[in-house]
């Protein structure tokens, strides 16, 4: 079985790849056919979608709201297929795909820690593949449950200036050592991965488990905060920068909190000018207070 599932596998990674080389109307197509296919079958993803967004846009109707899933799934399936692309075509054709946008908000703090703040956009890896052609920098990777999916995703977002991977289970440590040295982090830290070094902090109102390692960060190396948040366009992606910010290094639990929700109103208002581009399948409010029930029953 274990071995059928891999060729399975291959074979699926390598048809993928032939479509992102292909005619573009045709992986559009079929991006658009496995969207509304999604949208149809995956009955869990799509509750968990239209949970959050319940949540997050309690002004919507529901109709809206289906509409921005479906339309989130459609671009979810173009990504994943454009992602090979990514992952395989020259230097050249990634710089036609993947444009770069407002970098001096980057280059003002040469010379200083840097993390860069990626919040979860369906561009996710085309804006950070597209930034190795411009510096080298360090990326926490959390592990794929397919070990071949996995392979080819690590190999993919390690094409350019030989960046450093680190796994999310190495921890802070190893992301400071690499700030330390001058490496800025790629860091992705808009998801619940439970209350352990996370607290509790609105994300459009509601208690969301946030981790606090880019304030922690921050703080302790004196890092500055630039978000890197890239968009899909028609013609393929945006990575734009935006100005920095810092944490100051003497600020408490209460600070740490009002750290944390700055993070997330700008991730807010990224999400307001493009609503169907952000991960609403992941759970967002998984954790909750003590004593709630789950949102996702």
């Amino acid at each position: 079985m274990r071995f059928i599932e891999r060729f399975l596998t291959w074979i699926g990674l390598w048809a993928c790849r032939w479509l992102a080389f292909g005619p573009r109307p045709l992986l559009r197509a079929v991006a658009w056919l496995v969207g509304n296919l999604a949208f149809a079958t995956a009955r869990h993803r799509r509750h968990v979608a239209l949970t959050n967004l319940r949540l997050c846009f309690p002004q919507w109707d529901e109709s809206r709201r289906r509409v921005v899933v479906r339309r989130h799934m459609v671009l979810y399936a173009r990504a994943f297929l454009e992602r090979f692309e990514i992952w395989f075509g020259d230097a050249q054709r990634l710089r036609r795909q993947v444009r770069i946008v407002d970098m001096e908000h980057l280059v003002a703090h040469d010379g200083r820690p840097v993390i860069l703040l990626a919040p979860h956009f369906v561009g996710l890896d085309a804006g950070g593949v597209r930034f190795q052609l411009e510096r080298r920098f360090a990326s926490v990777f959390a592990h794929q449950s397919n070990s071949m999916l996995d392979e080819w995703t690590l190999r993919g977002r390690s094409r350019f200036n030989d960046p450093l991977i680190i796994s999310r289970q190495q921890g802070m440590t190893s992301i400071a050592r690499c700030l330390k040295r001058g490496v800025p982090i790629y860091f992705l830290p808009d998801m619940d991965l439970g209350p352990r070094d996370a607290v509790l902090a609105p994300f459009f109102g509601v208690p969301a488990a946030t981790v606090t390692s880019v304030v922690r960060l921050s703080r302790m190396m004196d890092a500055v905060v630039v978000p890197l948040v890239t968009r899909m366009t028609d013609e393929g992606y945006e990575a734009r920068f935006y100005p920095g910010w810092t944490h100051a290094s003497d600020g408490g639990e209460e600070s740490l909190v009002e750290g944390v929700t700055r993070m997330n109103r700008f991730i807010e208002q990224r999400i307001l000018e493009m609503p169907e581009q952000y991960l609403w399948t992941h759970r967002r409010f998984k954790t909750r207070p003590p004593g709630e029930p789950s949102v996702y029953g």
